[in-house]
């Protein structure tokens, strides 16, 4: 039988599908109506001394006639009372019991630390996740990203933040930084149970060509913002996996950033991530999303023999690898389906133009082009390309070349086979 439940850094929930602190959890009202379509948890939206938003606050990025693949946003935390934010909270958990309720914290002394986190548990806060990831406004103000790109700084206010909570802390990490590794090995020194990442990115959305103003425009005005969306994805995944792969970090990941679909949740799951949560796609299309996420999970774990979430937790981590390790003698070929190709010659003029020029017009005149096997070195730019699903396939070659890799090549002295194509 599957079983969706997680366990992540000890907030227990039915499934892994969390919604990030953001809009979708501003309230009492949303996240209840988040949990009668079916998520599994909450991040609470970022709780902190009050604030006061601006208008325009929303930016995206539409590409090819999908809108809304990148987005950008510069608001800024709950701008809702502490007290009201504080009763909706109670009122949820109560209502709500198995479901994870993580409260999102962002305040500057320790002293408003002690207080926060306490009326947080007071109100039934299943854990704490701590926002050290947000990269404008609150970041001006010496909180968010300010404190997420300082290990030391890290290090310390979540080991307050640890002794003051009966409860699991999560730290949420910003991206900005140059590599995640230290910043989570800061959390996890602090007493971290568990980190959140990523967090949104420093970016400018794009600009008004007619006002000559940067988007989202504020008057005559703008400022750089968090990105996030679908086009975040890479990005977040290989930050989430620098930190499962690393030998000295051993707390859990609660993976964030590009999450759209199950598909989505799968590679963050198998990227060492116990829970995953989603903002932006919930924004776009709302709550019910998590039902085909629920029922793709649970189609893929059953057809690949997975029973928990636990089995498949990092289950891709070992194949991530240095490049300095990687195979340097394995090789693909192109291969093109006669049956299924259209003619539409996109992998002819992209190879032509940005690869290796190996794929040639047909000299039979057919629609089929060919391809120079003997010039061809599988970066596989023309699979990309290719409209047809599977028109395209990449295949092995045997080289008669023993596997040797660069580390191997520098520690061991050994020969480079000649480039393929050289003349």
């Amino acid at each position: 039988m599957i079983d969706l439940s997680t366990h992540c850094a000890g907030i227990r929930s039915p499934n892994p599908f969390w919604l990030a602190s953001a809009p979708p959890a501003n309230s009492g009202a949303q996240v209840q109506r988040a949990f009668d379509a079916g998520w599994g948890g909450a991040v609470w939206k970022t709780l902190g001394q009050p604030i006061q938003n601006v208008s325009s606050r929303f930016g995206a990025l539409h590409v090819g006639g999908r809108r809304g693949v990148g987005f950008n946003n510069i608001e800024l935390i709950t701008d809702r009372p502490l007290e009201v934010n504080f009763k909706e909270i109670y009122e949820t958990k109560r209502k709500y019991p198995k479901h994870a309720v993580i409260v999102s914290l962002m305040v500057e002394t320790r002293e408003e630390w002690k207080e926060i986190i306490k009326r947080s548990i007071d109100a039934g806060a299943d854990g704490l996740e701590l926002n050290f990831g947000c990269p404008h406004g609150m970041c001006e103000r010496g909180m968010g990203s300010a404190v997420g790109q300082e290990p030391r700084v890290n290090q310390e206010i979540t080991s307050w933040a640890v002794e003051y909570s009966t409860v699991p802390v999560l730290v949420k990490l910003t991206p900005n930084v140059s590599d995640i590794v230290p910043h989570g090995l800061a959390a996890q020194r602090g007493g971290a149970h568990g980190v959140s990442l990523i967090n949104t990115i420093k970016s400018i959305i794009g600009v008004d060509i007619d006002r000559f103003i940067p988007e989202p425009r504020v008057g005559l005005q703008s400022s750089n913002g968090g990105y996030c969306g679908a086009a975040v994805k890479p990005i977040a995944l290989h930050m989430a996996a620098s930190l499962a792969r690393h030998p000295e970090f051993k707390i859990p990941i609660s993976g964030i950033g590009g999450i759209c679909n199950w598909r989505d949740a799968v590679e963050f799951i198998l990227l060492g991530s116990t829970s995953v949560q989603v903002c932006t796609e919930v924004m776009l299309k709302g709550y019910r999303i998590v039902e085909d996420m629920i029922e793709g999970l649970t189609e893929y774990m059953r057809s690949h023999n997975f029973e928990t979430i636990d089995q498949m937790v990092g289950k891709a981590v070992p194949a991530y690898s240095d490049w300095g390790d990687l195979d340097m003698n394995y090789e693909t070929v192109a291969k093109i389906n006669a049956e299924s190709c259209i003619g539409c010659n996109l992998c002819m003029v992209a190879c032509d133009d940005g690869a290796h020029q190996c794929i040639h017009p047909n000299p039979n005149g057919t629609r089929v082009p060919v391809i120079d096997e003997s010039e061809c070195v599988g970066c596989n730019l023309c699979q990309i390309v290719c409209p047809v699903e599977s028109c395209i396939t990449m295949e092995r070659v045997d080289n008669g070349y023993a596997p040797t890799t660069w580390n191997q090549f520098v520690n061991e002295g050994k020969t480079l086979r000649p480039k393929k194509g050289a003349h």
